[in-house]
């Protein structure tokens, strides 16, 4: 046998945490290798953020477009030319992920390999290269950055109809007729509006109670009353229980308030859920464990139960955002280039969902504070009491904070309303700063902007509004 390549570091994956990562460690003077399957960028630049929010900015040109008439500005017919469309999305993914591949091989100690990684043994990769090659390489350090795929649910019938995932929903050249989707997480919600903009029918299929389960009910009503004033069709606690094909549409039998039902669609979306892409990685022979659900397991400092090996990004679990996995990447550097000690202990995880308007999301829940025992108070405003989204006709959703009782610090907040997810990080600013929530019930902000209305936000819960 061939002796492996040795490396100083080896990274399986060049998404958002890995890329980062490869170009540290080669600058700090360490021989590495980056594996990619497929596309520099990971799921963020190819699959996730960029594409599907390019998507969501034609989605909302349409919105404002059919309402022109409100703001006293008149238009003819709208018209979706999907093909435009998904050009546009294209042409910035290209411009993304070509910049990243640009900067990957310039970057010198840094050699980008372009092939199907698994381990081999306990530091040693074999990587099935693109050209049909075979490739052994080793390192002292190996960083898996493999990322997730959408997960297909146990449904009778599934394998007989040509579903649709978050990835070949953006290929589509021609606007669906009645869109069918299978959960009601981010991904479900987001092209489920963006799909209504463009004229389809659309039917969320939730087997829930509510819409994003891990959220307040009040927050998932308001979000579930927002797509049906769109009007697209939400249906709660529905369980599929079987798909068929017949005269060229979707059927999809579900079970509803204890009553059967079929509905009828052009396409199928399933947005169920993500699964690892730990499968094919052999992680056995390397001592590396994973959870029951194929995430691999890590430490605080995103250490693997295999010494020297390390996981980032969506692989590991948790939570599955860009830019929780580019803190990955500073919390590797931290600890192995800088020799400064950092952990993911306590760090906060802001969200947004990029729904119109947007949900912006950070820190506890109400639920889950009042789980904890917590004594909290609540601090909720409508976005028809912001003056700046009255101006702008924007005044769907509410702001909501969650506020210790005794220190008056803020715990958390859901922003649900025109720009939500920047508001949020302005309350995600305040909470890593300890600011009480005093500080932005008397600060001052400049008007008429969406932070000015955080002093309303607070002084609402002061007053007992």
């Amino acid at each position: 046998m061939t002796s492996p390549q040795q490396f100083d570091a080896i990274i399986i994956g060049s998404g958002q945490g890995g890329n980062p990562l490869a170009m540290a460690l080669a600058e700090a003077g360490m021989h590495t290798a980056l594996i990619e399957r497929k596309h520099v960028g990971g799921t963020c630049i190819n699959e996730g953020c960029t594409p599907t929010k390019t998507m969501v900015a034609s989605g909302r040109v349409a919105y404002l477009a059919r309402r022109a008439a409100d703001y006293g500005v008149h238009t003819g017919p709208i018209t979706i030319d999907m093909a435009k469309v998904r050009q546009r999305k294209r042409d910035i993914v290209d411009r993304f992920r070509n910049g990243s591949q640009t900067r990957i091989e310039n970057t010198a100690n840094l050699e980008l390999i372009f092939g199907e990684a698994s381990f081999s043994g306990p530091k040693t990769i074999a990587v099935r290269t693109q050209d049909g090659g075979q490739r052994t390489l080793s390192a002292k350090y190996i960083f898996i950055n493999a990322g997730t795929r959408a997960s297909r649910p146990t449904l009778d019938g599934l394998e007989t109809v040509a579903l649709l995932d978050n990835v070949s929903i953006m290929e589509l050249d021609a606007v669906p007729d009645h869109l069918l989707i299978l959960g009601g997480g981010y991904i479900g919600l987001e092209f489920g509006q963006l799909f209504r903009r463009f004229g389809s029918q659309v039917t969320i299929v939730q087997s829930a109670g509510q819409l994003l389960t891990r959220e307040d009910p009040d927050v998932a009503e308001e979000i579930t009353n927002i797509l049906r004033q769109d009007g697209g069709e939400v249906l709660l606690n529905a369980k599929a229980t079987r798909v068929s094909r017949a005269a060229g549409s979707v059927q999809l039998e579900i079970q509803s308030q204890n009553a059967p039902a079929t509905l009828t669609g052009s396409h199928l979306l399933v947005a169920t859920g993500r699964v690892p892409n730990s499968d094919t990685l052999n992680l056995k022979v390397a001592g590396i464990q994973t959870d029951k659900h194929g995430f691999i397991q890590v430490n605080d400092r995103l250490e693997t139960t295999a010494e020297g090996i390390y996981a980032l990004g969506d692989i590991k679990g948790g939570p599955a955002f860009t830019h929780i996995s580019y803190d990955d990447f500073r919390i590797i550097r931290s600890n192995l280039i800088d020799k400064k000690p950092a952990s993911t202990k306590n760090r906060q995880v802001p969200y947004t969902l990029f729904t119109d308007p947007q949900l912006g999301r950070i820190g506890l829940t109400e639920t889950e504070a009042r789980a904890q025992g917590r004594n909290i108070r609540v601090a909720k405003l409508p976005m028809t009491h912001v003056a700046r989204a009255l101006e702008v006709d924007e005044t769907r959703g509410f702001m909501k904070a969650i506020v210790d009782a005794e220190t008056n610090q803020i715990l958390g907040a859901a922003i649900l309303g025109i720009e939500g997810g920047e508001i949020m990080s302005a309350l995600e600013i305040a909470m890593m700063g300890k600011l009480p929530y005093t500080a932005l019930r008397d600060g001052t902000f400049a008007h008429p902007t969406l932070a000015e209305s955080l002093n309303n936000l607070f002084m609402a819960m002061d007053s007992g509004k």
